[in-house]
């Protein structure tokens, strides 16, 4: 069978895509684009921050868990606001939230003034990605889902090339204040363009009120989308494929190529741009895949966790002070395929979830990595501390939880495979009978 999930069935009310929700779209996926950015600036300047604040690694740890922490805690909130509130005003306030904080980052005095810094933009870009998922899911066919959503991927990789790339370079030679503050000037700018081209939906599109009141449309909205075994498969596959290179990227990749691998900060940085345009890559592959074949998600996010701990665990036992380029090339490639495998589990909580809890349900879905990303950031620094600067056994808690998701999704797959097809008949139903 070689059609995607429900895919080929074409509903009546699908939005019409075209050029003009490619450029809505894009409006507000370059608002994603610039979050990332900000969330992963610290990863090419975690040794500066250490320096600059003077902590060491369990503190510096601290800045991306306590962000990860706000964005974890922030996804449900997020979501039911998104379906309350809509795509525009949420991202509005995410972006106000994100710059401010990436903006108090580069003026803190001390410590304690960076951390409220990173919170506040974690909170900003707490609110981006699920609004980009629902504003996709408003002006493109349910059909382009999974390509669409790995596009938003992709282009947030992006983000994260301009880390690796233009942010290192400027803190190299402008210094810590003026690329910060130079950087913020991002968000002033999408702001400005969300405003005045963004839009929740297309005309003739609006959806249909929704009657909620407080705490019992909160609690009905959670409840009935984790009730779905589509949504809680879709977090363990996020849970389980996104944090080895979120960890990596975000804060302990450099570090480790550096101290524990005795490479320069030049090829450790290009290493992580490595990282960056293999995700890139594996993203549209991912797509197209998925989008014509959707028996082939849960295959894809395995493959990915089975080669991801087996090059993690080859890179920090091989035997010798320092692992060889080619292995650390090789685990670069294949930690690019993690945050692709991540966007597989929205796939599986979108056709679990109708289009008033989708919001929610993408809130329920992100958590997942991010939780799993703070643990072991986490874990990480509070075992280098305790050993000295160990990598081989710091390193090794990844493991923990990629066995702890594996478990958890084997369990779900069928149970969510066997909601699809049930869904994918009363689909095919509907659609023969709605009067043209």
């Amino acid at each position: 069978m070689s059609r995607s999930y429900g895919s080929a069935v074409t509903l009546p009310g699908d939005p019409p895509g075209g050029r003009r929700a490619a450029l809505v779209w894009g409006v507000g996926v370059s608002v994603y684009f610039v979050a990332v950015i900000f969330r992963t600036s610290l990863g090419v300047a975690g040794l500066d921050a250490a320096d600059r604040f003077h902590v060491g690694a369990s503190a510096l740890s601290t800045f991306s868990i306590l962000q990860l922490l706000v964005y974890a805690g922030m996804q449900i909130p997020v979501g039911l606001m998104v379906d309350r509130l809509g795509t525009k005003k949420v991202l509005a306030l995410g972006v106000v939230l994100f710059t401010l904080g990436q903006l108090g980052f580069a003026l803190s005095p001390s410590y304690s003034m960076a951390l409220v810094s990173r919170a506040l933009l974690g909170c900003g870009d707490a609110m981006t990605f699920i609004s980009v998922l629902r504003l996709g899911g408003r002006w493109f066919p349910a059909r382009r889902g999974p390509l669409i959503a790995q596009l938003a991927g992709l282009i947030g990789m992006a983000g994260n090339l301009v880390s690796t790339v233009v942010l290192a370079r400027a803190l190299h030679g402008l210094g810590w204040t003026a690329t910060f503050v130079g950087s913020s000037l991002a968000g002033v700018l999408v702001l400005v363009l969300m405003l005045v081209f963004l839009k929740d939906h297309p005309e003739g599109h609006e959806p249909a009120p929704v009657r909620h009141a407080g705490a019992a449309y909160v609690r009905r909205q959670i409840a009935a989308s984790w009730r779905e075994p589509g949504t809680r498969l879709g977090l363990w596959v996020h849970f389980t494929t996104q944090f080895p290179a979120m960890v990596f990227l975000l804060l302990w990749g450099l570090p480790f190529l550096v101290e524990a691998q005795g490479l320069s900060r030049g090829t450790a940085g290009e290493l992580l741009t490595l990282v960056v345009l293999s995700n890139m890559a594996v993203g549209l592959a991912y797509g197209q895949i998925i989008a014509r074949h959707g028996e082939a998600r849960a295959p894809l996010a395995l493959g990915t966790v089975a080669a991801t701990a087996l090059l993690w665990a080859a890179t920090i036992a091989y035997p010798g002070d320092h692992a060889p380029m080619w292995l650390l090339v090789t685990l670069c490639l294949v930690l690019g395929a993690c945050g692709p495998a991540s966007m597989i589990g929205f796939d599986f909580a979108r056709p679990a979830n109708p289009p008033e809890r989708q919001g929610t349900a993408s809130g329920i879905v992100n958590m997942g990595g991010f939780v799993a990303s703070m643990t072991t950031l986490l874990a990480v620094g509070v075992l280098l501390d305790a050993t000295g600067d160990d990598y081989r056994i710091a390193f090794s808690s990844v493991f923990v939880l990629e066995a702890l998701g594996v478990v958890q999704i084997l369990r779900l797959k069928s149970r969510t495979h066997r909601r699809e097809r049930e869904r994918l008949v009363a689909s095919r139903v509907e659609a023969v009978h709605v009067p043209v």
